[in-house]
């Protein structure tokens, strides 16, 4: 159908503004980027070939779907030449609907009939039971681009636990919904280096789970390096965000229901581990908000707003006795996520009697150090050192992380 030809009955101005209008549509459908095809895809593309004749053990959970959306434990057990033998499951489970903490067990899969391993139970690790009778581990979970989310701290797991027992390990690639451009945040001291920051990059590392993977092999941050094979995408490219690639976002976890959920996590995931604060979390808008006992929603968001981060705005907020700011971040952007949670951890020790850390109990504190990567910025807080130079702290160390992250960049 010629949509131009149906604007030539309309008179004078109408046609006219409607002509552009309809030629900008016909540009942007044709123009419209196609989804990036993720490493399950690139697989099927190729018959399988690498897991022919080979006992698979596959860690994954939703997440792990084709770009059509199709589960890759489905694809895999009905594969002619694939010999799906188990499954491993990471925090909040197979379906990712358990709570943030919270045990998951091993059960069988009703999808596959396959037993589903929990990796976060008893064990974070395969044990030589579970990996009995497999020859090769694959890796497919959406990550989100941050250190402190446990679906990567399992899949190191999980190459040590394959080196171990001398099997292969294969990761089929997937993107990073932050992108490959923003690298910034804290290093983890190796005190801290725990399940909730199981590797020494920066707090925001621009890898995908194939990069992460490959840099962690050939540094042997988790032991002697296994066999590894990374399943690359086509398509992907390090300036794009989620938003760009085309692909459905399917919900990772509980509190990240939504492709820009990860940026939010960031920014308030850290102040928010911390007590007396409140981020949405458990209600429609996890992370979307920041809030303190004792604040004023008008100023606090003034105050924000007077930082100037790029693409983050702000609107007061109050809830009961919560008041402060709902956030507004666009991922495309350059503002930076851990400068701004900084500052928030800073303006909420303000607001808190006594401070934040000193009503903070100790769990919520050891968990906090663990994410943060270090305990020194309680005492740069309530020291009163200027956020900014505390973010000036962690420069050197991210410019040397860009560096040697090089060699392992695929994108």
């Amino acid at each position: 159908m010629n949509l131009l030809a149906r604007t030539t009955p309309l008179r004078g101005n109408v046609a006219a503004v409607i002509r552009p209008v309809i030629l900008l549509l016909l540009l942007a459908m044709t123009l419209r980027a196609a989804p990036v095809e993720l490493g399950i895809d690139r697989l099927q593309q190729m018959n399988f070939v690498q897991l022919a004749g080979k006992r698979v053990g596959l860690v994954t959970n939703q997440t792990g779907v084709n770009s059509a959306g199709v589960k890759t434990r489905v694809i895999l057990s009905k594969a002619r030449n694939v010999n799906l033998v188990a499954l491993f499951t990471p925090e909040h489970g197979l379906d990712g609907t358990e709570l943030a903490g919270k045990y998951v067990s091993s059960r069988k899969d009703r999808v596959t009939g396959v037993i589903a391993h929990s990796l976060y139970g008893p064990t974070r690790k395969p044990t030589p039971a579970m990996l009995r009778g497999i020859d090769v581990l694959v890796y497919d979970m959406q990550d989100i681009g941050c250190r402190s989310y446990t679906y990567v701290s399992t899949m190191g797991k999980c190459m040590q636990a394959a080196a171990e027992a001398g099997i292969e390990f294969m990761v089929l690639d997937r993107p990073n919904p932050l992108g490959g451009m923003r690298v910034e945040g804290p290093p983890v001291e190796p005190r801290w280096i725990s399940f909730v920051g199981q590797f020494p990059v920066p707090y925001v590392h621009g890898l995908t789970v194939g990069e992460l993977a490959k840099m962690s092999n050939a540094k042997q941050w988790m032991g002697p390096p296994c066999r590894l094979t990374v399943i690359e995408m086509r398509g992907w490219e390090r300036r794009m965000t989620w938003r760009s690639t085309g692909l459905r976002w399917v919900q990772t976890s509980p509190n990240i229901p939504r492709a820009d959920s990860p940026a939010y996590y960031v920014v308030t995931g850290l102040v928010g581990s911390l007590g007396g604060i409140e981020a949405g979390v458990g209600g429609p808008t996890p992370f979307e908000v920041i809030a303190f006992r004792g604040a004023d929603a008008a100023s606090f968001t003034g105050s924000l707003e007077r930082l100037g981060f790029d693409g983050i705005s702000y609107e007061p907020y109050a809830s009961g006795p919560w008041q402060g700011a709902r956030l507004r971040i666009d991922p495309d952007r350059a503002g930076s996520l851990c400068s701004l949670a900084v500052y928030l951890i800073a303006s909420g020790n303000r607001f808190a009697t006594p401070g934040i850390f000193a009503r903070s109990p100790a769990e919520k504190l050891d968990i906090f150090y663990k994410c943060y990567g270090s305990q020194s910025i309680r005492a740069q807080i309530e020291g009163g050192t200027p956020a900014p130079r505390i973010v000036d702290g962690w420069r050197a160390s991210v410019q040397r992380f860009e560096g040697e992250r090089a060699p392992y960049l695929l994108y």
